[in-house]
């Protein structure tokens, strides 16, 4: 339930969405499930602390499930949950985007 009924709808949408890393997490899970290693393959530039930190917002959120498998050794997976989902449209804008504007900044 939003306690702010006048939020700006950007405002929320950056709030959920917005950091540096979290956009590239989240296109990353519309594949499919990866594992944490997976994720530090794709995202070689962040940090161990720094991709934990990012997971957590998404999953404190409801945007993304952590599935802890009870294995030794440990495997542990983040997929987007339905809710999460319903960015995929807003994440396929923003890689047409790019796509589109890459050779401006290269």
């Amino acid at each position: 339930m939003d306690l702010h009924p006048d939020r700006c709808p950007v405002e929320l949408t950056v709030s959920v969405m917005g950091g540096k890393w979290k956009p590239t997490i989240l296109y990353n899970l519309v594949d499919g499930p990866k594992r944490f290693d997976e994720l530090r393959r794709l995202l070689p530039h962040v940090t161990q602390r720094m991709l934990t930190l990012q997971l957590r917002a998404p999953e404190e959120e409801g945007i993304v499930k952590r599935t802890d498998h009870g294995e030794v050794p440990p495997r542990v997976d983040y997929a987007l949950t339905d809710y999460g989902w319903t960015l995929g449209p807003i994440i396929e804008a923003m890689v047409a985007w790019g796509e589109r504007h890459k050779s401006v900044r290269e």
